[in-house]
């Protein structure tokens, strides 16, 4: 099939960027939309154009890279699937799709279709992890853990830190973000230590870093690939508000 793309081109975070359009030429149904891109960018290369900038990395779903917001909605659309995920029979012969970046004050563009994400590694940095001594990995796995706090623990683990749910918020808020990974560490005993002091610091870093507030749309959770729940959310401002009030 062929498709006509309008797809955003920017040299980098100072310039302004545009929308640029081009066609993609005997797409296969059964491709991803980043192997069409990939289609794209060979017949730009052959005809002396410079390829489009995009993230990518391990295309199963996994990374989280494949930052790109298809047709107004980030990852396409499609009930957890992220954009590598995403096949091109889910669209039809001759349809424009517009592709764009994340667009957030704090996920600034860096080149075309890619965005920094290094936010997110600042808030997993300012408090996202266990640095009490837990013990080796058998004494570790000796702590009993019950069955519905473990279930919910890999619940929120299972968040892959894309972005989704900061490109759909019209706020720019990271919440669902940051509630997943306070919550998969605060529902195991091996976080309990740390758990009210770590929420207190990743929702500090996460506003000094420019996220917008959460109004509790449901737009994040709507998007995620991963299909993370709001109840991580209320979870978050629960601890938090403990936190707040220990000295």
């Amino acid at each position: 099939m062929n498709l006509t793309l309008k797809i955003w081109r920017q040299k980098d975070r100072q310039t302004r960027g545009e929308f640029v359009t081009c066609q993609a030429r005997d797409i296969i149904p059964d491709m991803s939309f980043l192997e069409m891109l990939d289609v794209v960018n060979e017949d730009l290369m052959k005809a002396g154009h410079e390829a489009f900038a995009f993230d990518s990395d391990c295309r199963e779903g996994i990374c989280g890279t494949c930052s790109l917001v298809i047709n107004g909605i980030p990852h396409g659309g499609q009930k957890g699937t992220t954009a590598c995920q995403l096949h091109m029979r889910h669209f039809h012969d001759g349809q424009t799709i517009t592709v764009e970046p994340w667009r957030a004050q704090a996920f600034p563009v860096l080149r075309d279709l890619v965005v920094d994400r290094s936010a997110f590694d600042r808030i997993i940095a300012s408090g996202g992890f266990v640095s009490v001594n837990t013990g080796g990995a058998p004494d570790g796995n000796a702590i009993p853990i019950s069955k519905v706090d473990a279930d919910r623990a890999m619940d929120a683990a299972a968040c892959i830190g894309c972005g989704a749910c900061v490109a759909a918020c019209k706020n720019a808020s990271a919440m669902l973000f940051v509630a997943a990974k306070i919550s998969h560490l605060g529902l195991l005993p091996q976080g309990q230590t740390e758990r009210y002091q770590r929420v207190v610091k990743m929702v500090d870093t996460m506003d000094h870093e420019g996220f917008g507030a959460c109004s509790v749309t449901g737009a994040c959770e709507a998007v995620c690939p991963k299909q993370i729940s709001l109840d991580f959310i209320g979870q978050l401002n629960r601890d938090y508000l403990r936190g707040s009030l220990k000295p």
